[in-house]
């Protein structure tokens, strides 16, 4: 009988062991349902227009179901996601069509949220966000990405407000006529007097000045320039990871005095210099090269050659995040996947994961006071502070009729 029983409990044991909860990933879960998880950036409106089963169709793509991308219902809320920018994005690189392809998105972007009523509500205020977030939905935000929607007009730049964008990232990958590209060439070094006067309008309106995807020139001029606090909207830090989508360390440290928050982002390439390193070496082997065909044969050779691409890892994530708190402070980190826009790291791979990330940081030993400030309350006081701006703006001054022909001549 005691031989029976000693051999049960070398079956039973291990599984129970095996069962046991990880603390920090319930610790992280308990923290994530006493605030508000706010993701700054997410490209499902961009996916669903170019679904290749049925692109732009709102309904075909139907998040109660678990989807071919990284986002549906089911899976903000294991992610416990109580707020979400929504990029609104469009192409610089298609030249033409700006104000239709905007317009189509926010199309998009509002259908998806009126079509699912039991868990998404448009938000357009940081009010609006803590009450969606109260009643269990995902408080929806609408970020644009890419000034060159404008077609250089402040006009537009109101109607965009009007229609419910409440972040306006000032570039994507083209340099404008008022403000340099952090992938492109610079032609300005930093903002023109329009792109000032853009920033100076946005603040007036109370929409947040998002400086990712920008010229570290242009970063720096913003800061210079605005009245309100900023954001980064997708970025990591350039001293860990060398791609020029990062921020430097010293637009890091002026985060304190401007109050803004650098929302960390999950793009491998962005938090893993070893990816980042194959990746350029890629992208100098096809450079040049137009044919698709061609491109995936280099590609495979490459891959021959070198191994598949290095994965970064949720940790890479992490360090990202205690790097930027290291340099602006924990009042100006917050988190912003940009998931649908590429790839992910190995543990972060779909909106259901942000309890991980959590976990690990708790683990590092973040109190919990940190852990909310960055998951959303940090982002929301940025918020709250540029409508509190806004207000004192637009007693002091009527909405600008400046024209580019007239600042930049």
């Amino acid at each position: 009988m005691l031989r029976l029983a000693a051999l049960l409990s070398t079956l039973v044991l291990p599984c129970a062991f095996a069962a046991a909860p990880d603390p920090a990933i319930t610790h992280a879960r308990a923290l994530l349902k006493s605030t508000i998880l706010i993701d700054g950036h997410n490209d499902l409106p961009w996916e669903i227009r170019e679904d290749e089963k049925a692109p732009m169709d709102v309904e075909a793509y139907d998040l109660r179901q678990h989807t071919r991308g990284e986002t549906d219902l089911a899976r903000l809320k294991q992610g416990q996601v109580r707020g979400q920018f929504w990029s609104i994005y469009v192409p610089g690189e298609i030249k033409d069509g700006y104000a239709r392809t905007q317009l189509e998105q926010f199309d998009i972007a509002k259908r998806m949220i009126a079509r699912y009523p039991e868990a998404m509500e448009l938000a357009l205020t940081s009010a609006d966000v803590r009450r969606i977030a109260a009643k269990g939905k995902v408080a929806s935000l609408l970020g644009m990405e890419g000034g060159h929607v404008l077609e250089n007009s402040l006009g537009a730049l109101r109607a965009y407000y009007d229609l419910g964008a409440r972040y306006m990232t000032l570039t994507h990958n083209v340099t404008l006529d008022w403000a340099d590209a952090a992938l492109d060439e610079p032609r300005h070094h930093g903002l023109t007097p329009f792109g000032k006067e853009v920033v100076r309008e946005m603040n007036r309106l109370g929409m947040l000045v998002d400086v990712s995807h920008v010229s570290p020139d242009v970063m720096r001029n913003v800061l210079d320039v605005s009245a309100a606090p900023v954001i980064f909207s997708h970025s990591s830090a350039l001293a860990l990871t060398d791609h020029p989508r990062n921020v430097p360390d010293d637009v890091l440290k002026r985060m304190k005095d401007n109050g803004g928050v650098v929302m960390v982002t999950f793009v491998p390439q962005f938090v893993n210099q070893a990816t980042r390193a194959w990746n350029v070496e890629l992208n100098r082997q096809s450079k040049g090269v137009a044919a698709e065909a061609d491109l995936k044969r280099i590609e495979a050779a490459y891959i021959k050659e070198h191994g598949p691409a290095p994965k970064a890892t949720l940790k890479d994530v992490a360090d990202h995040i205690d790097y930027v708190v290291k340099l602006a402070g924990h009042d100006h980190v917050g988190l912003a996947a940009d998931f649908a826009g590429g790839s992910s790291p190995v543990g972060l791979e779909d909106v259901s994961k942000y309890p991980d990330l959590f976990a690990e940081l708790i683990r590092r030993g973040w109190s919990d006071a940190d852990l909310k400030k960055l998951a959303g309350e940090n982002v929301l006081r940025v918020f709250a502070q540029a409508e509190q701006v806004s207000k004192r703006l637009q007693k002091e001054r009527p909405p600008s009729v400046a024209t580019i022909s007239a600042l930049d001549h």
